[in-house]
């Protein structure tokens, strides 16, 4: 290893909490905790026209599976989400975004997609440079 490559690696670690940082302020001014923003994004991400279960939702976050559950109810009592059952499997609940976490996600995703922008010159080089190691 080349001090560079610490500097590199430093560069990276510092580049992704100063992101997340932004992420955890944004998510709040928005009225929202993280890993609601999170869960927002997990659910409508997966892409799934039926939903997302609360287990898709729990490997998304890395979290478990009773603290999915827990997050759930709360971003249903919040009006974020809804359940509905699964069509294919009735032991299972789907979970959707209502209007009003769509409307969120929208919000918290453009000014998230402006940071990245931002940022993307300074995480372009590092990036780069890690591929030239590999090369």
């Amino acid at each position: 290893m080349r001090e560079a490559d610490y500097a590199a690696l430093a560069q990276f670690r510092y580049q992704l909490r100063t992101f997340l940082a932004f992420s955890e302020a944004a998510a709040q001014n928005a009225g929202l905790t993280p890993q609601q923003h999170q869960a927002l994004l997990a659910i409508k991400g997966l892409a799934d026209p039926n939903g997302a279960s609360v287990g898709d939702i729990a490997g998304f976050l890395l979290i478990r599976h009773h603290t999915a559950v827990e997050l759930v109810d709360r971003m249903a009592k919040l009006k974020l989400i809804a359940r509905e059952a699964d069509p294919e499997d009735a032991r299972r609940v789907l979970v959707k975004l209502t209007a009003k976490g769509e409307q969120k996600l929208r919000s918290l995703s453009r000014i998230h997609l402006d940071e990245l922008s931002a940022a993307a010159p300074a995480l372009g080089k590092i990036l780069r440079s890690f591929l030239a190691k590999v090369r």
